[in-house]
């Protein structure tokens, strides 16, 4: 039977013969995409993609619309987080934000 040290051995290099072929692979599943996609006219932006290679990009929050209003005009949703300067001061003065509310 095989010693552990071996088996890492033979493990390192058939990762390193997987990652070998995935690269050969690689170029040619490319050239192809790149093949259909001029065939058919097909851009980056038609796939949902940014600007090619961004990747898992996240979509951008919508802000949500504004529960209060403070003193000088300032506007807050009051949703989770650090609450805003102007808020922390309304409370620390012992005051309701129920006054502020929109």
């Amino acid at each position: 039977m095989a010693t552990y040290s071996e088996l890492m051995a033979q493990a390192q290099n058939l990762m390193a013969q997987a990652e070998q072929a995935r690269k050969n692979e690689l170029a040619g599943v490319i050239a192809d995409i790149k093949a259909k996609m001029k065939q058919y006219g097909i851009t980056v932006a038609d796939l949902g993609g940014a600007s090619g290679g961004g990747g898992g990009k996240r979509a951008a929050k919508t802000a949500a619309a504004p529960k209060y209003r403070g003193p000088n005009g300032e506007l807050w949703a009051g949703g989770p987080g650090r609450k805003p300067q102007w808020v922390r001061d309304v409370l620390a003065a012992g005051k309701n934000l129920d006054a502020y509310r929109i």
